[in-house]
């Protein structure tokens, strides 16, 4: 299974006024909060574990991205994208329970 889940975190997101004022990104938790809700859509299941998370670029306010995953039940690899542009890559794990 090879799927896209695409999103936005919107500007006004509260979060970014304390990550970081005068330059906000997206803070990590949020993007990997959009790998566990595409975990849901795609897999549907829920995620019970991060092996790995390799942050490479940041997201800034606005932006649109998607989390592509692969693999099978209960081992996933992911990539969160903006664009051709790889922004967190890892592996996750999840279960139907």
């Amino acid at each position: 299974m090879n799927r896209l889940h695409a999103f936005t975190i919107d500007a006004g997101h509260p979060a970014f006024a304390g990550h970081f004022p005068g330059h906000p990104i997206a803070p990590g938790v949020l993007l990997l909060q959009h790998v566990a809700d595409a975990l849901r859509a795609i897999a549907g299941e829920r995620m019970t574990g991060i092996q790995e998370a390799k942050f490479i670029q940041p997201l800034l306010p606005g932006e649109s991205a998607s989390v592509t995953l692969a693999g099978e039940e209960g081992r996933w690899k992911f990539t969160v994208a903006r664009g051709n542009d790889v922004l967190v890559r890892g592996s996750v794990t999840g279960s139907r329970a």
